[in-house]
């Protein structure tokens, strides 16, 4: 199986993706997790990638789908991919449908977690103080916010019109947002 979190930054996509790790033995491609992991090993793609993060930018298309498409066999090993801030764009998505219908696959399921924006600055705030991450600058995050509205929520009609898409209350606990994902994913 697999499956899309989505969802605007800081929404719990990342948090749910390494539950669902756990519970679905499945693989979480986290597209910034792989970035921020170049960034801090000063590879070639870190070194290049680095103050557009720290800048709220989006990487380019050819090397997030690089990128995915390096993990996919690991994920397709474990039974299913877990993604996590990838696709952003319908762009990205059409690649991502092609890249695993080359491979015999498809995406089974888009889990989109609805989240209240003004609570998300709050966790911003909370996990920049805690964690230092260049891209929660809250300034920061508010142009990663505006950019998500305007370039990655059109992603949600081109899921919706597949069949895909499943609604989620994303506030609460970690544990009932857990709950709500595994009945949309049931």
């Amino acid at each position: 199986m697999n499956i899309i979190l989505f969802g605007p930054p800081a929404a719990g996509k990342g948090t749910q993706a390494k539950r669902l790790v756990v519970a679905r033995n499945m693989v979480q491609l986290s597209t910034g997790d792989m970035l921020r992991a170049a960034i801090a090993a000063e590879s070639e793609l870190g070194l290049k990638v680095k103050d557009i993060l720290a800048s709220g930018g989006y990487v380019a298309d050819e090397i997030v789908i690089a990128l995915i498409r390096e993990r996919l066999p690991e994920a397709e090993a474990a039974g299913g991919a877990i993604f996590d801030g990838f696709p952003r764009t319908v762009a990205q998505a059409q690649a991502l449908d092609a890249m695993l219908a080359e491979r015999g696959t498809q995406i089974d399921k888009v889990v989109r977690l609805n989240v209240d924006e003004a609570a998300l600055i709050d966790r911003i705030e909370t996990r920049f103080a805690e964690q230092g991450r260049s891209d929660d600058n809250p300034e920061v995050y508010k142009e990663r916010l505006a950019k998500y509205n305007a370039e990655t929520a059109p992603l949600l009609p081109f899921y919706a019109a597949q069949g895909k898409l499943a609604e989620v209350e994303g506030m609460g606990s970690m544990e009932e947002v857990a709950a709500r994902i595994e009945s949309a994913l049931a």
